[in-house]
């Protein structure tokens, strides 16, 4: 199999290497064939293409990167701060010419232009097809995701690598549980049984507008869990579980949601039972998005332009009590292997808004670099990250943590937990 590599290499002749340190971040060792990569981040003048692009700046300063959307003021202030490699571009999604226009003298597109709940169709993967250009997402929706996955072949043919699911949950959340199921089947006797991703962000996380979308569009969707193999489906923000994140986040409380990680990790790593859960804060915000599953029908929620309508009616009061919430985010996944054995991976930040550039530029520069073969992956299978590069990769994302634990029993990381005599912990 070709890996992505030599498909870059064949695009463009730019070399050289990224090696110079900051305070905050660690700067990538690229291969020389990547210093002078194109990267184009579609949604790069909203909160979270603006923040990938920065990490981007950060991880390789090298890079160059276009800042690709509507706004030209907007672009054109990220641009400033990004610094001479990069350039405002303006591009529109919906339209196909337009896209494969932008995509033509780029090594890799960053699509970040959510929500993507609700879409019909993969256009910014079309067109990185077409023009054969290497492509990672963000997206959060079960049903893109697997609808990204159906272009695989074509992506296979077009021999360019590309990732779906690639930001920070789902993302790195998904290379988490691959590395705890790794590492259950090298040490235990027994088998994975249970995984569990659990999710925490302070109100909106800083991140804006999308992600309120994003929020009330999967309260209507039916939750897709499995349990023994089966697949069931379960009502949207019930099933609240008291979780402990530890250090730094402490116990909040989690509620059922439809993510496309649950259903990906179930059927790559072959883990029987699986779920995701996710809270916010404050409190009440967490009993408004449950009262919201019964006030609003279904349909409401899952119409596009009802839900917009609704983010601009919310967004106000949400903007004021993130400014007191603040932005602190974690997630923690849970492995239950059959002879008993329990490991937790922990991933905590106090800004969402910075994480997840940080986590999404990780997965931007695994590809450069060659780690990902031609096709349509999630993160978790070995074509999408290799599994030697997996924890390069985590180490990127976890720039900046306030805690970050792989491969942890959960009394070990947890704030309080129960002993039940003689040292002994549960």
């Amino acid at each position: 199999m070709v890996m992505a590599g030599a498909l870059l290499h064949s695009k463009t002749t730019r070399n050289t290497m990224c090696a110079i340190e900051t305070p905050q971040f660690k700067t990538a060792q690229l291969p020389d064939r990547t210093r002078y990569s194109r990267v184009l981040v579609l949604g790069g003048t909203g909160r979270v293409g603006g923040s990938t692009a920065i990490a981007l700046s950060k991880l390789c300063p090298h890079i160059q990167i276009l800042v690709g959307g509507r706004n030209r003021e907007k672009g054109a202030d990220l641009v400033a701060t990004l610094g001479k490699n990069s350039e405002f571009a303006e591009v529109n999604i919906d339209n196909f010419d337009s896209l494969v226009a932008a995509l033509r003298d780029v090594d890799l597109v960053v699509h970040t232009a959510g929500p993507f709940q609700q879409a019909e169709s993969c256009p910014v993967l079309e067109a990185a097809i077409q023009t054969k250009t290497a492509y990672v997402d963000v997206c959060d929706d079960a049903t893109y995701a697997w609808r990204a996955k159906s272009f695989k072949d074509r992506a296979v043919a077009a021999n360019i690598p590309a990732i779906t699911t690639g930001g920070i949950y789902p993302g790195v959340s998904n290379v988490m549980a691959a590395e705890l199921v790794r590492a259950a089947r090298s040490n235990s006797k027994g088998e994975p049984e249970r995984l569990r991703f659990f999710y925490y962000t302070a109100g909106t996380g800083g991140a804006g507008p999308t992600i309120l979308a994003t929020s009330f569009l999967l309260l209507g969707e039916e939750v897709i869990a499995y349990k023994k193999g089966e697949k069931i489906k379960l009502k949207p923000f019930s099933g609240m579980l008291n979780i402990d994140f530890g250090k730094g986040i402490g116990k909040r409380d989690v509620y059922l949601l439809n993510l496309p990680e649950v259903r990906s990790v179930h059927e790559v790593l072959g883990v029987p039972t699986v779920s995701a859960r996710f809270g916010t804060a404050p409190f009440f915000w967490n009993w408004g998005m449950e009262a919201m599953t019964s006030i609003f029908p279904a349909e409401t929620l899952r119409n596009r332009s009802k839900v917009q309508q609704l983010v601009q009616l919310f967004e106000p009061v949400v903007r004021a009590m993130d400014g007191i919430a603040g932005e602190r985010m974690s997630m923690r996944v849970d492995l239950d292997c059959s002879d008993g054995r329990n490991t937790v991976g922990i991933f905590s930040h106090r800004r969402l808004s910075v994480s997840v550039g940080t986590a999404t530029a990780a997965f931007v520069l695994a590809v450069l670099e060659g780690s990902t073969q031609p096709g349509v992956w999630f993160p978790e299978e070995p074509e999408g990250i290799a599994i030697e590069a997996r924890e390069v990769l985590l180490e990127r994302a976890a720039q900046g943590t306030i805690n970050f634990v792989m491969n942890k029993p959960s009394w070990m990381i947890e704030t309080d937990p129960k002993e039940l005599g003689l040292g002994i912990y549960l």
